[in-house]
């Protein structure tokens, strides 16, 4: 017979989990990436947590004649920022592979919660995810089967 899962461990890897995110969303705060566009003529400064710090426009992209090449350079610049933003915070926050291995859907699956059984009949079966269905109804057509 399988060891029932050790609810204290499991609660005290997700709690460090959330510390270490906790704690990484903080330092995103303070890093910066910086980005432009048309040779350098637009260049935008973000933080980690997706924040616009600053926009310099070169003097010489300002055209009265093509206002739409200048906005154009901004939102280019501003969107490659926020992509090496984004790349930033994917590397320094990472998925549950970087969580020392901890998943909490495997968790979930080890309690017998996994998916949508077992939680308070909101998937449709009885606690612990049994199959059956939680309803007479769902049991009678799988009985008919």
């Amino acid at each position: 017979m399988p060891q029932p899962p050790n609810i204290q461990k499991m609660l005290a890897e997700a709690q460090a989990m959330l510390a270490a995110q906790q704690e990484a969303q903080e330092a995103l705060k303070s890093e910066k990436v910086e980005a432009s566009a048309g040779g350098g003529m637009v260049k935008v400064a973000m933080t980690g947590d997706l924040r616009l710090e600053s926009l310099t426009i070169d003097p010489d992209a300002v055209d009265p004649e093509d206002v739409e090449m200048l906005q154009d350079m901004v939102v280019a610049a501003v969107n490659e920022a926020i992509r090496m933003a984004e790349e930033l915070q994917q590397s320094k926050l990472g998925g549950a592979e970087s969580a020392g291995g901890f998943d909490p859907m495997s968790a979930l699956e080890s309690l017998g919660l996994g998916g949508m059984g077992g939680l308070g009949g909101l998937g449709g079966g009885l606690p612990g995810g049994a199959p059956g269905g939680g309803n007479r109804a769902a049991r009678r057509s799988q009985k008919k089967k």
